[in-house]
């Protein structure tokens, strides 16, 4: 059995682990078959509310692997899945990006295709596939907009400059940034936050989060409110109700 990708699960929180440090956890075939194989599980187990991609080694993931590329010959299907795995799903759960060294390529594109994103201090990003030719085919030309911006996400893509974690992080590439070594323990805190909240509701504002792109304005604010009715009756009255009884007053979440 192939430990190309390596799956652990915590409590409620699955990792999903690139294990190629020989490689710079470049995703070849297999891994990004096994990629999606890995978050298709995690999708499908109710006992599952967050996932954390990681990688071993000093690289998050170096993109697809050129040499696979180059070496095994198969034939690109647009309307496929992926290369890099599951970058073409919106799951209906959240999933963080642990990012320690590079994020590059189909790297980058497996980090923004994640909700969140954790770098530590020597995490970089970057579009290094425009050197060779190489197109992003993995969501990077839509998702790095909308994360930070067109004149941003033009200026990366245009170059294939390296940005390194504090530009990142000015601009909102990275959500939180952390010392070398301790991207993957953040990650795993924000994850155990994530399952202490009802979630129900935060999955709903998750997806009404990324269906409103494409949207008007006036169906997206009616969409809100439609697919907020659940929540409201299912677990906002009971949570209305805990608060009124004086938990989370000051803003102390330690209780909820």
């Amino acid at each position: 059995m192939s430990d190309k990708v390596l799956v652990e699960k915590n409590g409620a929180i699955t990792t999903v682990t690139i294990n190629r440090p020989e490689r710079r956890n470049a995703v070849d075939y297999e891994t990004g078959e096994l990629l999606l194989q890995a978050f298709d599980e995690f999708e499908k187990d109710d006992s599952q509310s967050v996932a954390i991609l990681t990688s071993t080694g000093e690289s998050f993931c170096a993109g697809f692997d050129l040499k696979a590329l180059s070496g095994e010959v198969r034939e690109y299907d647009p309307m496929g899945e992926g290369l890099m795995g599951p970058t073409r799903r919106l799951l209906c759960k959240p999933v963080i990006a642990a990012v320690e060294g590079f994020a590059v390529a189909g790297g980058l594109e497996l980090a923004t295709w994640c909700d969140m994103r954790v770098a530590s201090k020597q995490a970089s990003f970057g579009v290094f596939c425009r050197r060779w030719g190489v197109p992003l085919i993995d969501g990077g030309c839509v998702r790095l907009p909308r994360l930070i911006g067109h004149s941003r996400a033009m200026d990366m893509i245009l170059t294939g400059r390296e940005v390194k974690a504090e530009e990142a992080y000015s601009f909102g590439l990275a959500n939180r940034l952390v010392e070398k070594g301790k991207a993957y323990e953040e990650a795993f805190k924000i994850a155990e936050n994530l399952c202490a909240f009802p979630q129900l509701c935060m999955r709903t504002d998750r997806q009404m989060a990324y269906d409103q792109w494409s949207m008007s304005l006036e169906d997206a604010l009616r969409q809100e409110a439609v697919e907020g009715a659940k929540p409201v009756n299912q677990e906002a009255r009971n949570g209305a109700g805990r608060f009124a009884g004086g938990l989370g007053r000051g803003g102390d979440f330690s209780k909820i």
